[in-house]
């Protein structure tokens, strides 16, 4: 076993028992959280914050319900079409991808790749 004199933190000098590592409570959870910092980002994190943040950037960009956007757009704000949470399929077969409330179906139009922004709809689960 190893003694330590002072804090892992804050360096502070260890008061009590031979064995103590920090010098309370919040210096122990601001150790962690460093540490915790220079590990590789886990999966579950990567897959949570994309989804995250294409559901911000789909909320963002449709105020209206239904609406066309170019793809580029979405993109550049760091949207991936890849994390979704379900999908739709209408009556066309057209298959609507979703994160959480807000779709997205992806369409070529004249040459360029556009999205077709769908909020769900009641209908929709059935």
């Amino acid at each position: 076993m190893r003694i330590y004199k002072e804090c892992r933190h804050c360096s502070k000098e260890l008061r009590g028992r031979t064995d103590k590592k920090f010098c309370d409570p919040q210096c122990k959870s601001a150790y962690q959280y460093q540490i915790e910092k220079q590990n590789p980002e886990r999966f579950y994190n990567k897959v949570d914050n994309q989804l995250k943040l294409n559901r911000k950037i789909l909320k963002e960009y449709n105020k209206g319900g239904k609406v066309t956007i170019r793809s580029n757009v979405l993109l550049k704000l760091g949207f991936d079409p890849n994390f979704f949470t379900h999908y739709w399929k209408n009556q066309k077969g057209e298959v609507y991808l979703f994160v959480y409330e807000y779709g997205f179906l992806k369409k070529t139009e004249n040459g360029k790749e556009k999205y077709v922004l769908v909020t769900w709809q009641d209908y929709m689960g059935k």
